[in-house]
């Protein structure tokens, strides 16, 4: 198969993704034309919708990689790590990331750049959505007070926010109910007990199910859970899971967005 015109000579020029954020990130530094191959989950940009899918997060269909002949694929976490080994033994290179803070979200937009040969572009990006984070830092740093914010990754059992997005929540000016919770990359390691939550009285709950909408009054009507100022004042609010937890530009712009306007109407209210 042809090398798109958009490779690089002596870089990857045909390369499958197996989650979103890093087809996304091809796209907004200009080498969306190497993606050959996509998660079925991924929503942005759009225009790579038309692609070929071929995987979901912890499953792929290998006959399908092969036939794309990529030069690369690239991965996500240890969710991800058997789909890689599968791959390699199947001949093929694989680029496993594994970033889970602000920080290694920026560190992977560099990184990705230097791998296809668009190391410019990509430090030009990186720098776009630095300065988008310096900014709501401070329209944060304007606001009276910080509220009290529970972030509910999943629902049964309870799971708290990943890494990144507890990071985000203080950026924009709320105070994470779990920040011990940071250092767990692991889902397994991120259960509170729905006590704890209560007692920890959060201001506002964010919610982030993926696959599945929010229904306020699960979480309304958990035992004790009438009691907590986020409850009374009705503020359950949902954050959708494709732009606040992938791992790429959309967590650090609309997913941050997000995050800041529900922060802010919970100081205001």
């Amino acid at each position: 198969m042809n090398r798109p015109a958009a490779a690089r000579p002596g870089f990857p020029g045909r390369i499958v993704c197996l989650t979103e954020e890093t087809t996304e990130t091809l796209y907004r530094f200009g080498a969306g034309d190497l993606v050959v191959g996509i998660s079925a989950y991924t929503v942005r940009p759009p225009e790579a919708r038309d692609k070929p899918k071929v995987s979901a997060f912890i499953s792929a269909q290998y006959d399908r990689i092969l036939a794309l002949q990529p030069d690369l694929v690239l991965a996500f976490s240890d969710l991800q790590a058997d789909i890689s080994r599968d791959l390699v033994k199947r001949g093929v290179a694989v680029f496993t990331f594994n970033q889970r803070s602000v920080a290694e979200i920026l560190s992977t937009v560099r990184v990705l750049g230097g791998i296809v040969g668009y190391h410019e572009e990509a430090a030009r990006l990186a720098r776009e959505l630095e300065a988008g984070l310096d900014l709501v830092r401070e329209q944060a740093a304007r606001l009276p007070r910080r509220p009290r914010v529970y972030f509910e990754e999943w629902d049964d059992p309870l799971i708290s926010g990943i890494r990144w997005v507890s990071e985000l929540v203080e950026i924009a000016g709320g105070e994470d109910l779990f920040p011990e919770y940071r250092d767990q990359s692991l889902a397994t390691g991120r259960m509170p007990a729905a006590e704890e939550v209560v007692r920890r009285d959060p201001e506002l709950i964010l919610a982030s199910w993926c696959g599945k909408k929010l229904k306020p009054e699960l979480i309304a009507g958990r035992p004790g859970f009438a009691g907590t100022t986020a409850v009374k004042a009705g503020r359950i609010r949902e954050v959708p899971s494709e732009i606040i937890l992938q791992p790429g530009p959309a967590c650090l712009t609309d997913g941050l967005e997000a995050l800041r306007r529900h922060i802010a109407e919970a100081v205001r209210d």
